[in-house]
């Protein structure tokens, strides 16, 4: 062994200690390859791990790469927030400041609640809409009745930098009760190449002003079973809601999607949407859990 390069372990979408989503964060990963980063990540075995680099963009505070265990992300909501709040932590930068990831510059705003605890904020970039997929085949797809299905809106592939399958339920109680099959899963990736299927129901589906929703995603495809907390999906989620009728298109609105519960690791995600901006921001917080350091090769 000829380097070591240290690590902090973050859990992000929460406030409390092994809930949220588990997240490894690299400082500095200046002269790692990319098989060691793949490597890395793999050893983790966390939904994400986050490697800090020298930003190519003088607008950006580091550069961020993102690893699953099995492939390279270009975006993804909780390595941001949980790379937002470390950066908070060790360097002296105000309260908005950009992130450079494989989709660009990723704007992030941070607060303080009335708590005083501090909450970073992520701007979603560009949401694009693919192809839908049949009801009958999402329900064979998650083990649920074609009645589980909310009829309101189509399962539709959409993508902020790493497309998904969203398909909305009828209830909070067909969100649990779904069990992704994966004989069916080639046939779930699209055109797009899918690296997950994400699942809600509104909690309150006839209330005009309460949007929270009950969430879950499934993305073997990636090597993780069940995400505790996905921000790459809550985003562009905000932007099918919105096309669908289940949230404002024209006014601003909020709401809070609560994702992990199933899995004991409870997470919640703040979005908040102003259609006369465009923009759709994703917040959220994060508790350092550990640290240590990578013997390397």
């Amino acid at each position: 062994m000829n380097r070591s390069c240290g690590y902090i372990l973050l859990d992000v979408f929460t406030q409390t200690p092994y809930r949220g989503n588990p997240l490894a964060v690299v400082p500095d990963a200046q002269g790692l390859t990319d098989a060691q980063m793949q490597s890395i990540a793999a050893e983790f075995n966390l939904s994400e791990t986050v490697f800090f680099l020298p930003p190519q963009d003088p607008k950006a505070a580091i550069r961020a790469r993102i690893f699953t265990p099995r492939r390279e992300l270009p975006f993804a909501g909780h390595p941001t927030v949980g790379a937002a709040c470390v950066l908070r932590s060790q360097m002296s930068l105000p309260p908005s400041f950009s992130i450079e990831e494989g989709v660009g510059l990723v704007p992030i705003k941070c607060d303080v609640d009335a708590s005083g605890s501090e909450r970073a904020w992520l701007t979603t970039p560009p949401v694009w809409f693919f192809e839908e997929l049949e009801r009958p085949f999402c329900a064979r797809l998650l083990d649920l009745n074609e009645d589980d299905l909310d009829s309101a809106a189509a399962p539709q592939f959409i993508s902020a930098g790493s497309p998904l399958l969203c398909i909305c339920l009828a209830t909070p109680q067909a969100v649990d009760r779904a069990v992704l099959q994966q004989q069916y899963l080639p046939q779930a990736l699209g055109s797009v190449n899918s690296v997950a299927t994400f699942v809600f129901a509104r909690k309150h589906r006839d209330s005009k002003e309460n949007f929270d929703v009950y969430a879950r995603m499934f993305a073997p495809q990636t090597g993780i079973a069940e995400d505790p907390a996905t921000g790459g999906a809550t985003g562009p989620l905000a932007a099918y809601m919105m096309k669908y009728g289940l949230l404002p298109k024209s006014e601003p609105a909020q709401f809070v999607s609560e994702q992990g519960n199933k899995m004991g690791r409870q997470s919640l995600l703040y979005v908040r949407t102003d259609p006369r901006a465009g923009t759709i921001e994703v917040g959220g917080y994060a508790v350092a859990i550990g640290r240590g350091s990578l013997f390397l090769p």
